[in-house]
């Protein structure tokens, strides 16, 4: 009996020690499952911290405008209410269009497109005014728009710093190499525009200088639209072009072919139905 005890002791201590072994294991795997929950729960987190779009901030117009004549006041206040759709509408789609574009989608599809918006929507507000008071002055400085907390841009506010370069650049992160409109790296297209001259009546001699600065303003815009085209051929996905060119350069065409009215009117009739000719094609 002596003798077997031995044996019997290495026995039970290779039995502990494989059981120990065992147990060991099992605390190693159930330590690394935790890690990799936490690190989950924390790239989680951050998902949906980076996925906050921020809001669109506007300078109030109302009480920057002078009296409001009474054969005014509907077409104005009809007016006031579409700036406030309008910031409705951009705050509506940094959030429908979060992680979608580059770095400066918010800025060039939805914060330019909406300064263009008020610009005609401020325009008619003074032109209205102006028929029959004097047309308040200097209210397009009233129309950019600024992008909050959230998204960077617009406002000029400082990044974070402990925000990733992507974050830094721009308000809607996480697909800086969206090229939904790869099948177009080669060819940019060219806008195509109505002219607007030819459908103008005869023009008074005192609002021809207003005109003709205002129809050259037009072939810039057209320019401008091309070679924007040209700069960004790869960027956004396959509605960029729409969005972020083609859109905008229609309300600046909209506010420019106001003007000429306006300027027209003044010492004639008033042109009509030209905003019809404001909306440009994209040629392939």
């Amino acid at each position: 009996m002596s003798r077997a005890l031995p044996k019997y002791n290495k026995r039970r201590v290779a039995i502990i020690g494989g059981v120990a072994a065992v147990a060991l294991s099992g605390a190693v795997i159930a330590g690394s499952a935790l890690a990799g929950e936490t690190s989950k729960s924390t790239n989680s987190q951050a998902a949906r911290t980076k996925a906050s779009p921020g809001t669109v901030s506007c300078p109030a117009v109302a009480p920057s405008l002078p009296a409001i004549p009474a054969s005014a006041k509907a077409e104005v206040d009809r007016n006031l209410a579409l700036l406030d759709t309008q910031i409705a509408e951009a705050n509506k789609r940094l959030v429908d269009t979060v992680g979608q574009g580059g770095a400066n989608f918010a800025q060039n599809a939805i914060i330019g497109p909406l300064k263009d918006k008020r610009v005609a929507t401020i325009n008619r507000i003074a032109t209205a005014i102006g028929r029959t008071a004097a047309k308040p002055t200097g209210l397009d400085s009233l129309a950019p728009c600024t992008l909050n907390a959230g998204g960077a841009a617009g406002g000029g506010a400082a990044a974070s710093p402990s925000a990733s370069p992507t974050q830094q650049a721009g308000g809607n992160t996480g697909n800086t190499g969206n090229t939904g409109n790869t099948g177009n790296t080669n060819a940019a297209g060219t806008v195509s525009c109505p002219a607007v001259a030819p459908s103008l009546p005869a023009i008074p001699a005192s609002a021809k200088a207003e005109v003709d600065r205002n129809l050259a303003l037009l072939d810039t815009q057209i320019a401008e639209a091309n070679k924007r085209l040209v700069d960004t051929v790869g960027q956004g996905g396959p509605n960029f072009a729409q969005n972020a060119i083609i859109g905008p350069l229609k309300d600046k065409r909209v506010a420019t072919i106001n003007r000429i009215a306006t300027a027209i009117g003044r010492t004639a009739a008033k042109p009509t139905g030209l905003d019809s000719l404001a909306a440009c094609t994209l040629n392939k």
